[in-house]
C-alpha cells in the first residue's frame, strides 16, 4: 500500500511471497471440540497444519485460520473492522503502529510460562516491545539470496551480485521497498532505517544505476516458481519459498545455495499479539504458550527449514536441516517505523525506482 501523506504514513514492509501457496486448509472440526474457539490471522503458509491440529485436539478447540500476504493487507482489514480475530502475527514495525493505535491487548505474562524459552538476544533486537508488553516473538528471520551454482559457479556473498552485468536478465529482487532500499543502504555502509536524505538518495541511485538494469523484474510473488523453472539464476527472497518450489527437483536442490550477505540487511520479527476486544483471550494465551513449547517450536521450524531463532531449547530438538543459521542474522537490522521519514523512501521507490 502506498501512503505518501507524511505523518502516520503506513510503511511498506515485507511481502514475503508466501502467497505462492494460495490456500492452506486446516481442519476446522475436531471430534470433541466443545464450544471453545480461536480465530487466528497469520501470514500465508506460516504455521504447520499438524501443529494447529495438535492444539485443537489437546485443548478441544475449533481453530479458524485466515491468512494475509502483507502487513499492509492485515492492517487495512483490521482497521476496517474486519475479521473478529483473537491472535494476529504482525511484523515489528507494525507491532509499533498497532500499539500506538491501541489495537492490542496488554500481555499477562503469568499466563505464558513458556516465555522463559525465548532468546534474550531476540528481545534486545525487538526494541519496539522488548519487554513483551503487547507482543510475543514468533519468528526472527531475513530475506537473502539464492544462487543456482550450476549456472553461477563463482559469486561473492554480497548484495553486489546484483551489479553483475553478465547475469543480466537472470536475476530478480523483491518488489518490496524497505527490503530493497535496506539492502542498498547496508551495502553502502548505512542503516536500513536511515533518515538522512543524502543516504536514501545514494541508495536509490545504486539501485537504479547498478542493480535494476540487470534485473528481470522486482518480484515478491513468483520468484520461487521462476527460479524452479530455470528462468532466474539469482533471486532475492525467502529461503522457504524457493526451497518449497524446488523440493521435487533433486539436481536443482543440490545446486542451490541460500545466504544472507555478511554485510547484513533488513530482518524481521513476526510476533503473536492478542487483538483488543478479542473474545477468546484465555484460549489465545494457551495457543501462544503452546507454540513456545520446545518440541512444538522445533516441529514448526523443522517444517519450514528455519533455524530455531527465537526459542532456545527448541534448538536441541530440531531434527531437520536449516537453510541458514542464527549466526547469519547477526549483522541484520530490524526495519523500524520511519514516521515522517517514510516519505523519503516513498519518493525514491515509487517516483524513481519503480517507474518503468
Amino acid at each position: 500500500m502506498k501512503d505518501v501523506s507524511g505523518a502516520g504514513a503506513i510503511p511498506q514492509t515485507k511481502n514475503r511471497g508466501l502467497g505462492l501457496i494460495l490456500t492452506v486448509l486446516f481442519p476446522l472440526l475436531v471430534t470433541g471440540c466443545g464450544g471453545q474457539k480461536l480465530f487466528i490471522y497469520n501470514w500465508s503458509y506460516y504455521t504447520p497444519p499438524a501443529v494447529v491440529e495438535k492444539f485443537e485436539k489437546e485443548f478441544k478447540v475449533k481453530v479458524t485460520y485466515d491468512e494475509f500476504a502483507s502487513n499492509e493487507d492485515m492492517y487495512a482489514k483490521l482497521k476496517a473492522g474486519g475479521g473478529g480475530y483473537d491472535i494476529v502475527f504482525p511484523s515489528g514495525d507494525y507491532v509499533s503502529i498497532m500499539i500506538q493505535e491501541k489495537m492490542l491487548e496488554k500481555i499477562d505474562q503469568s499466563k505464558i510460562p513458556n516465555l522463559k524459552n525465548i532468546d534474550p538476544a531476540v528481545l534486545i533486537k525487538a526494541s519496539y516491545d522488548y519487554k513483551m508488553d503487547y507482543s510475543v516473538p514468533y519468528y526472527f528471520g531475513a530475506a537473502g539470496i539464492t544462487v543456482n551454482t550450476a549456472k553461477v559457479p563463482d559469486y561473492e556473498r554480497s548484495w553486489s551480485i546484483f551489479s553483475r552485468t553478465d547475469l543480466k536478465g537472470r536475476m530478480t529482487m523483491l518488489d518490496d521497498m524497505r527490503e530493497v532500499m535496506g539492502d542498498a543502504l547496508v551495502h553502502l555502509g548505512r542503516s536500513v532505517n536511515s533518515k538522512d536524505p543524502r543516504q536514501v538518495e545514494a541508495a536509490r541511485d545504486l539501485i537504479n544505476n547498478s542493480w535494476k538494469p540487470n534485473l528481470t523484474k522486482f518480484d515478491a510473488d513468483g520468484f520461487g516458481k521462476g527460479y524452479a523453472r530455470g528462468d532466474f539464476w539469482v533471486v532475492q527472497g525467502y529461503a522457504e519459498v524457493v526451497f518449497e518450489e524446488i523440493a521435487e527437483d533433486p539436481e536443482l536442490m543440490a545446486n542451490s545455495v541460500f545466504f544472507i550477505p555478511p554485510e547484513g540487511g533488513p530482518s524481521y520479527i513476526d510476533s503473536m499479539c492478542i487483538l483488543k476486544g478479542a473474545k477468546n483471550v484465555e484460549t489465545a494465551y494457551n495457543f501462544i504458550n503452546f507454540i513456545h513449547r520446545p518440541e512444538i517450536y522445533a516441529e514448526f521450524v523443522d517444517y519450514f527449514g528455519f533455524p530455531a531463532t527465537v526459542n532456545i531449547p527448541a534448538r536441541e530438538l530440531k531434527t531437520g536441516p536449516s537453510w541458514y543459521t542464527p549466526e547469519e542474522l547477526t549483522n541484520t537490522e530490524l526495519k523500524d517505523d520511519l514516521g515522517d521519514s517514510l516519505e523519503l523512501y516513498n519518493d525514491a521507490w515509487f517516483n524513481s525506482i519503480r517507474v518503468d
